[in-house]
């Protein structure tokens, strides 16, 4: 068969474009099928990390015995919810009543029966069977059963409980238990992929996933937290926060939530505070810490700009505890506690937590800010001791001076509130409005120093108040009760 040179260029025309079609789909092909690759391969892979931490969660379900009539009909409660009650209101879920009918009367048990109480997770940490919690797991629960992921279930005893921490110890019977390794929560870093394990909603062994969203997020008194976006829900409490080399690094304890449900946020208690906690519990069944005996506050950069203090640091010593260490040592109400034993204080919670982990007996130096000048001062750390109530000082207003330029009428305070009190100079608050009223003074606060000036009487007082510059902020160290704080003001409010 003849072919033409037009049927020739044809079908090579043809055989070329079909050719080049196909080379260029294998290698687009080839391209996209290693882009997937790369992008597949740049994601985590969550499974070898379950199945290698997941044997060392347990869940962990509480019981309490009630009389008749006077506890939850079994069965009556939900378990979850008993723990959100207690977690997200402080307070054990509302009981029901039993049916106290003629019909049911003679059914009524004659004995204590053990009812469900909640819900949570936890984790072994040693082979012998040492579990970690959740304080608000266990406590005030009469039995603890704990359940391994191979359906193995044993009754617990609670070894030790710290609220303030929110960490408690419980202990099986048992040897060569899985557990999990501790890792260092402080190469933590934000974006870092973790995975959280636990009995949500008594789901056992369910497994989510996220970032460290944040470190050290102070939402506690003792304790910075770390913050998550891994699905946390009531159930999850106790259980562990897990990094990718499969080393646990907190217990997941909290959630913000205006609905009692996850909503992106989750806390947990760094693993390596816990382990300080727990190791306390083990050896004496309760935790000791340090306290000093001062009420403080944050200073605010109006504040410290006010007395001359380079940056909004320290802590503020609002009130000083009468015959504690603090006053021994001769701290003031208004002085600023910048240092704690060479360690600076960046932000006021860092003083707690510095002081809490301070062995009680311990000769300690403080770093203060009083008066424009830093000094320093000893004093021997004591045991914390639960917080006194500060008493309310009731006073008698005398509105019918003239306000002077902040707005405050003063008077001189008579030698018997000055010994009430154990100060030496101030004035007293008869009214207050303009500026004072605006930033919250009111008649009964005690003025003990505007900026960096003590108050000795009223005159003296007013006399510096008319030479504050009217756009220049001012500071006024101010008593209120038993507690003192720093009020930012402006003369004539501008």
């Amino acid at each position: 068969m003849k072919t033409t040179p037009f049927v020739r260029n044809t079908v090579l025309a043809v055989f070329l474009t079909a050719a080049a079609a196909l080379i260029d789909s294998s290698v687009f092909g080839i391209v996209m099928s290693s882009a997937h690759a790369a992008s597949v391969a740049g994601l985590p892979d969550f499974a070898d990390l379950a199945e290698k931490t997941g044997p060392a969660v347990v869940n962990i379900r509480t019981t309490e015995k009630v009389k008749p009539g006077q506890g939850t009909i079994p069965g009556g409660d939900d378990e979850e919810m008993q723990e959100f009650f207690r977690r997200f209101f402080g307070v054990p879920i509302p009981r029901q009543q039993p049916d106290r009918s003629p019909r049911n009367r003679k059914q009524a048990p004659q004995q204590e029966e053990e009812v469900p109480r909640g819900v949570g997770s936890g984790f072994i940490i040693s082979g012998d069977g040492f579990i970690l919690t959740n304080a608000h797991v266990v406590d005030g629960a009469d039995e603890v059963y704990v359940t391994l992921t191979d359906k193995r279930e044993f009754k617990a005893k609670i070894v030790g409980v710290d609220k303030r921490t929110d960490v408690a110890v419980v202990k099986i019977e048992g040897s060569s238990l899985p557990r999990l390794t501790i890792g260092d929560p402080n190469k933590l870093r934000v974006g870092e992929w973790v995975i959280a394990i636990g009995s949500p909603f008594g789901l056992d062994n369910t497994v989510t996933a996220g970032i460290i969203s944040a470190k050290a997020r102070d939402t506690g008194e003792y304790l910075p937290l770390i913050q998550t976006d891994v699905a946390v829900n009531p159930g999850n409490s106790g259980g562990p926060l897990i990094n990718m080399r499969g080393e646990v690094v907190g217990i997941n304890s909290q959630i913000y939530s205006r609905s009692g449900g996850y909503m992106g946020i989750s806390f947990a208690v760094p693993i390596d505070e816990a382990m300080r906690v727990a190791e306390q519990l083990r050896t004496t069944g309760r935790v000791t810490r340090g306290r000093i005996g001062v009420q403080i506050g944050e200073v605010t950069k109006d504040v410290a700009e006010s007395l001359g203090l380079p940056h909004a640091q320290g802590a503020l010593i609002q009130r000083v505890e009468s015959g504690g260490p603090a006053e021994k040592g001769g701290l003031e109400a208004g002085d600023i506690i910048l240092k704690f034993n060479g360690t600076p204080i960046e932000k006021a919670t860092d003083l707690p937590r510095m002081v809490g982990a301070t062995k009680p007996g311990t000769r300690s130096i403080l770093t203060i800010w009083r008066k424009g000048a830093t000094k320093d001062v000893a004093l021997t750390v004591a045991e914390l001791e639960p917080e006194k109530t500060a008493k309310k000082e009731e006073r008698k207003a005398k509105p019918e001076q003239t306000p002077n330029a902040l707005g405050l009428v003063v008077s001189d305070l008579t030698e018997a509130q000055k010994k009430e009190l154990k100060i030496d100079g101030g004035v007293i608050v008869d009214a207050s409005e303009g500026p004072s009223a605006r930033v919250g003074l009111r008649a009964g606060d005690v003025i003990l120093r505007l900026n960096n000036n003590d108050v000795k009487d009223a005159k003296q007082f007013n006399s510096l108040v008319a030479r504050l510059e009217p756009k220049k902020m001012a500071v006024l160290l101010v008593r209120r009760g038993d507690a003192s704080q720093f009020v930012p003001i402006r003369p004539n409010g501008q």
